[in-house]
Parts: C-alpha cells; structure tokens; sequence
C-alpha cells in the first residue's frame, strides 16, 4: 500500500490522528501505571494518580471542577448517559427536546425514549441548520425534564447557540445537555460560565485515541447509571478504567488548551480559503452557514445534484485524499442525509452531500489541490451527463462517475 499524505486527509470530522505526545503518554502508561486505579497497593495508587491528573488536565481545558468529570468510552456512551441517565430516575414517561439535526446517538437514544412511551419533540432548524431559541420557549412543557442539543453539527458544522438555549432551559428549571464532540478542543468552552448541566465529548476528535470520552455533570445534577457493576466514577460509570486511554486523552486536552487560540485562527484562515476557491465551481452548493464565523472553524459541506456524494469520496480517495459522504449505507441502498433533509434540501441534493474537515496537518498547498481535485472530478462528472466530449482524469474516468448516478 502507497504512504498516505496527512496533509490530504481532510475527514477531521471523523476521526483525528493521535498526537506523537499522546501516544508517548499512553505507552508510558502501559509500562508504568497498569495498575487498577481501584486497588490500594502502590500499584494502584499509581494508576489513579495517572487517572487524575488527566481530569484534571481535561477540567482546565473546559473550566470546571475535576470531580465533574466522568470517563466513558466516548461520545456516543456520554451521549446515551445523558439521555438515560435523566430518564430513568422518572417512573413514568416525561417529555424530552432534541433538535431534528442531531447525531444518531441523540437521535436513537430519543427513539428508544419514545417507544417506551416519553413524548419526543424535535426542534425545526432553519436552511443553516441552525435552532432558533424562540422554537424551544414554544416547545417546553410543564412536563419537560431534559433538553439536549448539540453543539457543533457533525456533518454541517452548524454552531448552535447554547448559551441562549442553556439560559432558556435554566429559566424553565429543565435540564440542558450539549453533544460537544465537534467542539471540544476547537473553540472556547467555559463550562464556569455556561448555563450546560451536561456535555458530551470524545478522546479521538481532538487528536486523542479513540475509545475513550467524558461526560460532564454539574454538581447536583443526578442521573442513574447505565452499567451496573462497580463504584468507579462516583458510581455512574461501572467497570475499571482504561488508563491509558485516559492518560492520552488527558495530553490531548493539555496540547488543545495550549495551542487552541491560534490553531483555531489558523484553520479559519484555511477554511476561509478553500471556501473562497470552492465558491465558483459549477454544482456544488454550500450547505450549512454561509458566515463562516457560525460554523465549526475546520468544516466545510456541500451538496451536488450532480454526482452522489460516496461516489466523490471514492474517486478523491483514489487521488489520495480523505473526504466523507453525509448519505448513509443500509443494506446496499443510499439513504439521504437526513441532516439536509431537515434543513429543507431534496433528495437529491442530500445524496450528494459531503463534508471537507481541516487538521493540523492541513496545509495551505493541501487545500489548494483538494478544491482543484473537487473542481475537475465534477466537471468531469457534468460534461458526461451532458453528453460532451470532456477529457478524463486518468483516477476517475468520466464514464464511470456518470454511472454513479444510476
């Protein structure tokens, strides 16, 4: 297999490359701190004293007390916690708030919620994807125990407004939940002066491994576990912790906390750039915020009505570059981007949806050679639905990215 360049994966979004640091962390760890953090011994002193040095590395980033800090195995279990968590401490069903553009992990925990008899509502977005606060005062309920809305959109890099959202919620005596797996490590989050009670986040989205996440609670805020076992993490997250996950994901957040003010200027300047030379290319549509301040600072979306979104990762794969499709897979058929669906797209354009994340290995000549890749693989996708005589790329011959159509 050819070397992959890392300044061509442009799929931040989904998974980021674990730091040189935070891998020369978690294998000092193996070595030297594989106690059980649970055991009395000096082994297991050691192991907790790894354990808690990472919350407290991760506690700075976020502003918050350490002890508010709960280690799960990522976003999607900090997510159903949240949700459940709240849920079960209710004997009968309540209603529970969601946006109609949240991640699956939301989304599925809020189905499973309804077909146990919770009365779901899903906030409307407008066509950037984005909650106006005015929607949730209409929807709250004297019966509403829990809001939860995510913060950066995955697959639009919509910012939603939490602060507003939060201070809604507080004012209602509800409880607020935040998916910040998109955010945490990329922008501000001061959870001191947040009105959040709960936010989720992942170890592999801010160049951590994968495997490992937190849950945030704010002191008084009680939820009912999810695993039953043990007493690790005040009782609410049964079963021994992974310590060296833990401990990457702790250098993780200390390299984000030192470094977040001017890699976030940078990748905007970067974002800003390949949106401007994305700007003029025939059929593709930016999805999600036109100002780009309102979007996640490494993340850009589009649609094409002209070829489906999987077929131009495949194709920019086979010129080595990492982008992603916002369609889904399920038993061999495309499934539309519901995300766009919401926000008011077709069909079609919601096939061919798909998402460039920016990194710290993205670089100036990087983007300029995904937009010009991006540019050519769709003209060379239109001259052939035209029926035009256009010359093809010798990693995506026209004739084949037509019949991705059909």
């Amino acid at each position: 297999m050819s070397p992959l360049d890392p300044a061509l994966y442009f799929d931040h979004s989904a998974t980021t490359p674990p730091r040189p640091e935070v891998i020369e962390a978690m294998g000092l760890a193996m070595q030297e701190s594989w106690g059980n953090p649970s055991s009395l011994h000096g082994w297991g002193e050691r192991a907790a004293m790894a354990m808690e040095r990472a919350r407290q590395q991760l506690a700075e980033l976020l502003n918050c007390e350490p002890e508010t800090l709960l280690f799960t195995s990522g976003g999607t279990e900090s997510n159903n916690l949240a949700l459940f968590g709240v849920a079960q401490r209710y004997s009968t069903p309540q209603h529970l708030i969601i946006s109609s553009v949240e991640h699956a992990s939301v989304e599925n925990a809020a189905r499973r919620l309804q077909a146990q008899g919770w009365e779901v509502t899903r906030l409307p977005v407008n066509s950037a994807g984005q909650v106006d606060p005015q929607t949730l005062i209409q929807a709250l309920q004297p019966n509403t125990v829990l809001v939860s809305i995510v913060h950066g959109q995955n697959e639009v890099g919509s910012l939603q407004p939490i602060a507003e959202l939060g201070r809604l919620c507080r004012q209602a005596g509800v409880l607020f939940h935040t998916d910040a797996v998109q955010t945490v490590g990329r922008i501000p989050l001061d959870l001191a002066q947040l009105p959040v009670d709960l936010l989720s986040l992942s170890g592999h989205k801010l160049y951590g491994p994968q495997g490992v996440g937190a849950l945030y609670v704010r002191p008084g805020v009680e939820l009912q576990p999810l695993l039953r076992g043990g007493g690790q993490e005040r009782r609410l997250r049964a079963g021994t912790q992974g310590i060296p996950a833990i401990v990457g994901l702790g250098v993780a957040a200390a390299l984000a906390a030192q470094e977040l003010e001017q890699e976030t200027a940078r990748l905007r300047q970067l974002q800003r750039q390949l949106a401007q030379l994305l700007a003029s290319v025939p059929g593709l549509r930016l999805t999600g915020p036109s100002d780009l301040e309102q979007r996640l600072p490494h993340h850009l979306s589009y649609c094409t009505a002209v070829i489906p979104g999987h077929v131009l990762v495949r194709e920019m794969s086979r010129q080595g570059i990492a982008i992603s499709a916002g369609s889904a897979c399920s038993s061999g058929q495309r499934i539309p981007s519901r995300i766009l669906l919401a926000m008011g797209y077709s069909e079609a354009e919601a096939l061919g949806s798909i998402r460039l994340s920016l990194g710290k290995a993205t670089t100036q000549a990087a983007v300029e050679q995904v937009a010009r890749s991006l540019q050519a693989l769709l003209r060379s996708a239109a001259g052939s639905l035209e029926g035009q005589a256009t010359q093809p790329l010798p990693s995506a011959p026209a004739a084949e990215l037509a019949a991705g159509l059909r």
